[in-house]
C-alpha cells in the first residue's frame, strides 16, 4: 500500500499520460505518412557548407555565365541538405507533437521541397538555371505559412516538451529557414541581374562596378539611415494606432552615424524596426499624454575595428516581471494564448517576417506570366511590418536575436524596472564571418 503523497503523485502521473494520449489520439489524423529512411540518411550525412557575405558577393562582382551557374549548383546541393538535417531534427520530436496539425503541416512542406529539390540535375545552361529559378520561386512562395504554422504548433504544443528543447529546436528550424532563403533569394537575385539589359556590353547602360547592391547584399548598409527609416515607420504606426493627438517621443541619434558595412538589408530593417518598435510603444503606454514632451528614445551607433554596436535606450518603464524570465522563448510565457490568437491573423509570413507584397503586374504578388520565375517576394518591409500594436505575436526579440546571430552577430537587452530598456545590437562589419548553422542531425533518429 503506497503511502498517500505517493498515491497522489501516482494519480497525477497517470493523469497526465492519459490526457498526452488522448491529445495524440486527436492529433493522430494528421500524422505525417511513413517514408523510407534511406534517402534521407543519404542526405544527412551530407555537411552543409557555409558561406559569408563576402562569398555571397563573390559571385556577383563581375557577374559571368559560369559564375552564374557555379551558384546555381551550390544552392542546387545546398538547399536539399540543409532541409535533409531539419527534417531529422522533427523526426527526433516526440511523436505528439510532430502529430500536431501545424507541425505536421510543416513537415510536408519540407519533405515535399526536399524531394523535388533533390531530383535537380546539373545545371550545365542559363536554360537549365532558368527552370530551376523556377522551382525555387514556388518553394518560397509554398513555404511562406511556416513561420506562423510552427509557432502555433510550438505554443499548442507547451507541456509536451521542456522549454529549453523547445527553444532549441525553433532557433535551429529558424535559422537553417533564413539561411535557405538567404542563399535561394541571392541566387534569385544574381540571376535577375544576368537577364537585365544593362548587363551586356552593347547595353545602354553599362554595369556599374561599384553598385551598392550584388544580390540582396547592401555592400554600403549605413546604420543612421536604417534607424532613421525605421523610426519613421515605427512613428507613423504609432499615430494611427493611438491617435493625432497621442504624444510621441523622438529618437535622437549619437555616435559613428557615417559607419558602413555589408549586409542584407531586409535582416538589419527587421531587426532595428523591432527594436525601436517596442521602445516607442512602451514609452506612449507609460507616459501617455501626461507629458508635452516624453522622454526620447537615445539610439547610440558605435563603430569598432570589426564591429558596429547600436544601442537603443528608452524610459519606457521595463519589462514587466512575469515576462523577463521567458523574453527570449517562442512558446512559453504568460501571454501565449494571445500570440495564438494573433498568429491566426497572419496567414502567410516569410523568413524576413515579410508577407507577399503586390508587384506592379499582378494584384496578389505573382508575376503575370506563370512561366516567369522573377521574385514575388518584395525586397522591402511589407504589411506585416506595419502590423497594429495590438497584433503581439511574442516572437518579435526571439526572431531577431535568431537574425542577429545568423551573420555572427549579437541581441543582449537589460531592463529596469521602473524606468526602461537598454538593447544592444553587435554586427560584424567586415562580411567575412560565416553564417552560423546548426547542420549535424542525429542518424539514428528513426
Amino acid at each position: 500500500m503506497l503511502p498517500p503523497v505517493a498515491r497522489r503523485i501516482s494519480t497525477i502521473v497517470r493523469l497526465n499520460d492519459c490526457c498526452l494520449l488522448r491529445q495524440g489520439r486527436r492529433w493522430a489524423s494528421g500524422a505525417p505518412p511513413w517514408r523510407p529512411a534511406a534517402i534521407l540518411d543519404e542526405w544527412v550525412q551530407r555537411e552543409a557548407r557555409p558561406i559569408s557575405l563576402r562569398q555571397l558577393t563573390f559571385f556577383g562582382r563581375t557577374l559571368t555565365e559560369n559564375r552564374l551557374l557555379s551558384s546555381a549548383n551550390y544552392v542546387r546541393t545546398e538547399l536539399p541538405t540543409r532541409l535533409a538535417h531539419r527534417l531529422r531534427d522533427m523526426q527526433t520530436l516526440p511523436y505528439v507533437v510532430v502529430t500536431n496539425p501545424h507541425m505536421s503541416h510543416v513537415y510536408e512542406l519540407y519533405y515535399k521541397a526536399f524531394e523535388t529539390l533533390r531530383r535537380v540535375r546539373e545545371i550545365n545552361t542559363v536554360d537549365d538555371n532558368d527552370r530551376y529559378c523556377k522551382i525555387i520561386t514556388e518553394t518560397l512562395q509554398e513555404h511562406l505559412t511556416v513561420i506562423p504554422k510552427l509557432a502555433m504548433g510550438v505554443i499548442e504544443c507547451q507541456g509536451l516538451m521542456r522549454p529549453e528543447e523547445t527553444d532549441r529546436f525553433m532557433n535551429i528550424l529558424l535559422r537553417s529557414r533564413i539561411s535557405r532563403r538567404v542563399i535561394a533569394e541571392q541566387h534569385l537575385a544574381l540571376t535577375e541581374t544576368f537577364h537585365s539589359p544593362w548587363h551586356f556590353p552593347d547595353a545602354k547602360q553599362p554595369q556599374d562596378p561599384n553598385a551598392d547592391f550584388v544580390g540582396d547584399v547592401f555592400l554600403r548598409c549605413n546604420a543612421k539611415e536604417v534607424v532613421e527609416e525605421c523610426s519613421q515607420r515605427a512613428r507613423t504606426l504609432a499615430k494611427e494606432a493611438f491617435g493625432s493627438a497621442c504624444k510621441l517621443p523622438k529618437v535622437e541619434l549619437q555616435g559613428h552615424l557615417k559607419a558602413t558595412f555589408p549586409y542584407i538589408l531586409s535582416h538589419l530593417q527587421y531587426i532595428v524596426g523591432e527594436l525601436l518598435r517596442n521602445s516607442i510603444e512602451a514609452v506612449v503606454e507609460k507616459w501617455g499624454n501626461l507629458a508635452e514632451h516624453p522622454a526620447p528614445v537615445e539610439v547610440l551607433i558605435c563603430e569598432a575595428p570589426q564591429h558596429v554596436i547600436i544601442r537603443i535606450s528608452d524610459q519606457g518603464g521595463g519589462i514587466p516581471k512575469d515576462i523577463l524570465p521567458n523574453l527570449w522563448s517562442f512558446g512559453k510565457g504568460p501571454r501565449s494564448h494571445i500570440h495564438l490568437e494573433n498568429f491566426v491573423r497572419v496567414p502567410k509570413m516569410a523568413a524576413t517576417m515579410q508577407e507577399l507584397k503586390p508587384s506592379p503586374t499582378s494584384p496578389n504578388g505573382i508575376a503575370a506570366d506563370a512561366n516567369d520565375w522573377r521574385r514575388p517576394v518584395d525586397g522591402s518591409l511589407s504589411s506585416l511590418t506595419y502590423r497594429p500594436p495590438d497584433l503581439r505575436l511574442g516572437m518579435g526579440l526571439p526572431m531577431s536575436r535568431v537574425y542577429a546571430e545568423y551573420w555572427a552577430g549579437s541581441l543582449e537587452l537589460h531592463s529596469l524596472e521602473g524606468y526602461g530598456v537598454d538593447a544592444f545590437l553587435t554586427i560584424s562589419k567586415l562580411g567575412n564571418k560565416n553564417e552560423q548553422l546548426s547542420t549535424r542531425a542525429s542518424m539514428d533518429a528513426v
